[in-house]
């Protein structure tokens, strides 16, 4: 698929926006991305991603949620990268930023997507196995937490259900 904006090269950025059960979607060549990255992908309203997160980042690190003065600068130990640069622009410098940092986003991370554990998507008409797994995983941990408040009918029937699941799979 060519990119939608310069009609040459292959797109490798797709956006998709619902507003209003209304959706629009962009393919976009890395170049052409990087370019309407400054305008918000042409999505309205103009907000850039990186200064967004920068925001809530920078919100988080000084302390502003908590009325607190700025804490000190920390940096991270590979590139350099300070805390005050993550929160000004948004964005790490290494891999081990997300070492050196993670703790102060995690909260950030759990706030906006409600886990800070990644589990991604898959199409429900082509999940097939994925989908059946991640229910499994799903309902092992319902399972466990039934047992915890020793809600034994719940959790056979959670533990019945885990069977016919894995059943499946095979």
């Amino acid at each position: 698929m060519l990119c939608d904006r310069c009609q040459k090269r292959p797109a490798q950025v797709h956006l998709t926006q619902i507003v209003n059960n209304i959706k629009k979607q962009m393919n976009l060549c890395p170049t052409c991305a990087a370019e309407l990255q400054a305008e918000s992908f042409g999505f309205a309203p103009q907000v850039n991603l990186h200064e967004f997160l920068a925001g809530l980042i920078n919100h988080h690190f000084t302390g502003a949620h908590l009325h607190q003065p700025a804490v000190s600068t920390v940096r991270c130990e590979k590139c350099g990268t300070t805390e005050t640069q993550v929160a000004k622009t948004g964005l790490f410098g290494c891999a081990d930023c997300y070492k050196q940092f993670g703790g102060q986003v995690q909260p950030v991370l759990k706030r906006i997507h409600g886990s800070n554990t990644h589990t991604g998507k898959v199409p429900k008409r082509t999940g097939g196995k994925a989908l059946i797994s991640k229910e499994i995983r799903k309902l092992k941990i319902e399972l466990q937490d039934a047992v915890s408040r020793e809600e034994f009918e719940k959790a056979a029937s959670l533990r019945d259900r885990i069977k016919e699941l894995e059943q499946q799979l095979q």
